[in-house]
């Protein structure tokens, strides 16, 4: 029989997370499909006849203002970023958020989500879908680790009735640690 274990084909990584520009757009278009992909098993979001997914919030992160995008590498390797917006006002919001498969639950996506919200202390807000338990978990367990008096809500998502409401998770971040390149 089969060993059943699964060893990730990576060891816990050196991640480095950097603002992205105009520059990484070809590699955050890559990862944006991937992200979409992994998404749609909530939104029931099918590929265009393309086979892309809509990406105007991949377009904003990457040109509009009160929007910033992240890229997370470990050496040459992209394996995640994170995109968001409203920073001209609180609360911040935490649009997009994706990593690799290979590399979740390494610490990545939890040095990720750090290094984001400690570049804007404020006000944090994150939508999710409830039923992606492993979204569920981590988001909860990230406000957790940054304010003891985060909140939870539920919202309609606009435009889509057919879907659950989206939870929103409301959390204050007050270190400020700017992003540059930086490994942990």
């Amino acid at each position: 029989m089969p060993d059943s274990t699964f060893t990730p084909s990576v060891s816990v990584p050196t991640l480095n997370v950097r603002h992205a520009g105009a520059e990484d757009r070809p590699v955050l278009e890559r990862m944006w499909l991937l992200f979409r992909h992994d998404l749609s098993q909530f939104t029931g979001d099918l590929p265009r006849a393309d086979g892309t997914f809509r990406s105007e919030r991949l377009d904003a992160a990457l040109t509009s203002p009160g929007w910033a995008a992240f890229l997370a590498c470990c050496g040459d390797s992209p394996v995640g970023f994170a995109f968001a917006r409203s920073l001209e006002r609180e609360p911040f919001i935490l649009n997009s958020f994706f990593v690799v498969a290979a590399v979740r639950g390494t610490g990545v996506s939890s040095a990720l989500a750090h290094e984001v919200v400690t570049t804007f202390p404020g006000t944090w807000a994150v939508a999710f879908q409830e039923a992606n338990s492993v979204a569920t978990h981590f988001w909860r367990k990230v406000a957790a680790a940054h304010s003891p008096g985060w909140t939870e809500e539920r919202r309609a998502v606009p435009g889509r009735p057919h879907l659950p409401a989206d939870a929103w998770i409301t959390f204050d971040v007050r270190e400020q640690v700017p992003c540059r390149d930086r490994t942990r």
